[in-house]
């Protein structure tokens, strides 16, 4: 089962095992809506996936491994700038972590820490 967290700068957090199916689901679940400040998380990232803004998770997931092999361990997508934002961490098979910051509408890397 997975939770909504409220995060600083409109986090939505998903355990990665979740976060493939419930985005895939959502894609279909509703006609465009408006974004509105007072929506849950849940709703403004379906609300993104319907009107185009952001690619699904997993189409995001599968560029990525052709790059950066793992599993993931956790999935944020979040509003950064006028800009939606997944924050994808995942572990090698070497133990090494990464987090990834990826443009969510072109899968682009943003960003790449490794510890």
């Amino acid at each position: 089962m997975f939770r909504f967290h409220r995060l600083p700068r409109r986090c939505v957090r998903l355990p990665a095992r979740a976060a493939g199916a419930v985005l895939l689901a959502l894609a279909g679940a509703l006609a465009p809506t408006a974004h509105a400040g007072g929506k849950d998380d849940h709703e403004r990232a379906r609300a993104a996936l319907q009107a185009g803004e952001v690619l699904p998770l997993p189409v995001v997931l599968e560029r990525l491994q052709r790059d950066y092999p793992g599993r993931v361990l956790e999935v944020d997508l979040e509003r950064e700038d006028g800009r939606w934002i997944y924050e994808i961490r995942l572990v090698q098979a070497d133990g090494r972590l990464l987090k990834l910051e990826v443009d969510a509408a072109t899968a682009r890397i943003l960003e790449l820490r490794r510890r």
